[in-house]
C-alpha cells in the first residue's frame, strides 16, 4: 500500500509517551522520516524500536528539555544541515501546571507553564520557519485544548497558556497565508494520558480515546491536501472536525 506521507521529514515533540508517541507511530506510519524530541532518552529509544517495527526505518532521536532554547536552534541547524527542508511539525509537548486560583498561583509553576507550552513553541517556529519555507508543502500542527476557551476555574495557568499558543499560531498562519507553509491548531479532547489522568485523578481511563485514536486524526492534517490553515480542529469520534471561529 502506498506510503502518503514517504519521504516527508517530520518533528515531533514530546514523543515519547501520550499523544505524541501515538503521533510519531502514526506518521511514520505513512512513510514519514521522524525526529523525535523528548527529555527521557529511554523513551525515546522504545519509540524507535516500535518505528523500526511497523515501517523498517529508524528515527532520529533528540533528547532536548524544550525549554532548552538554544537545543532548538541547534536543532533547526541540524536539520538543515542533513535534510535542507522541513515537511511537518507537530508541537505537542505541553505540561499542566498546578491547579489552583489564579491568586494563588506561584510565580514558577506560571513560568515554566508559560516556558513549555507557549516560548517553546515560539522557539520552535522561529527556528525551524525557515526549514518549513523549503518545503512544498509544509504542515504545522500545534496541540491546543479546549479550556483555552473554556477557562475552566483552577486552570488558570494551563487554559491561558493555550489561548496564548492559539493566538500566535493562528498570526504565523496569517503570516505564512502566502506561502507553502500552512499552520493549524489541534484540540484533541479528553484523552487517555498520564496528564490527564494527573487532572482527573477519579475519572475512568477506560471511558476516554486511546492517544492512538486521537492521533490518527492529526495525521490528515499532516498531508500536502490538507490546505487550510489558521484554523482549530477538534477530535471527535465521528472523524475530525473544524471549531466554529
Amino acid at each position: 500500500m502506498p506510503q502518503s506521507l514517504a519521504g516527508k521529514v517530520a518533528v515531533v515533540t514530546g514523543a515519547s509517551r501520550g499523544l505524541g508517541r501515538a503521533t510519531a507511530l502514526a506518521l511514520a506510519a505513512e512513510g514519514a522520516h521522524i525526529i523525535a524530541t523528548a527529555r527521557t532518552q529511554g523513551g525515546l529509544e522504545e519509540l524507535d524500536d516500535e518505528i523500526k517495527t511497523i515501517s523498517g526505518q529508524s528515527a532520529t532521536l533528540v533528547p532536548l528539555d524544550i525549554t532548552d532554547y538554544p537545543g532548538i536552534d541547534r536543532l533547526g541547524a541540524a536539520i538543515f544541515e542533513r535534510w535542507k527542508k522541513l515537511d511537518i511539525l507537530v508541537g505537542n509537548a505541553g505540561v499542566l501546571g498546578k491547579l489552583t486560583p489564579v491568586p494563588h498561583l506561584e510565580p514558577k509553576v506560571w513560568d515554566d507553564v508559560m516556558a513549555v507550552n507557549v516560548t517553546a513553541n515560539f522557539r520552535l517556529i522561529r527556528s525551524l520557519d525557515p526549514l518549513l519555507r523549503m518545503s512544498e508543502a509544509a504542515r504545522a500542527v500545534f496541540v491546543t485544548s479546549g479550556a483555552a476557551h473554556k477557562a475552566p476555574a483552577f486552570w488558570g495557568a494551563y487554559s491561558i497558556s493555550k489561548a496564548a499558543l492559539e493566538a500566535m499560531v493562528k498570526t504565523y498562519a496569517n503570516e505564512m497565508a502566502t506561502s507553502a507553509v500552512r499552520a493549524n491548531l489541534f484540540s484533541p479532547g479528553p484523552t487517555r494520558t498520564k496528564m490527564r489522568a494527573t487532572a482527573m485523578p477519579g475519572e475512568d481511563p477506560n471511558t476516554l480515546p486511546s492517544p492512538e485514536d486521537v492521533a490518527a486524526q492529526i495525521v490528515p492534517m499532516c498531508k500536502a491536501e490538507f490546505t487550510d490553515t489558521g484554523a482549530v480542529y477538534k477530535y471527535a469520534a465521528s472523524g475530525l472536525f473544524k471549531q466554529s471561529a
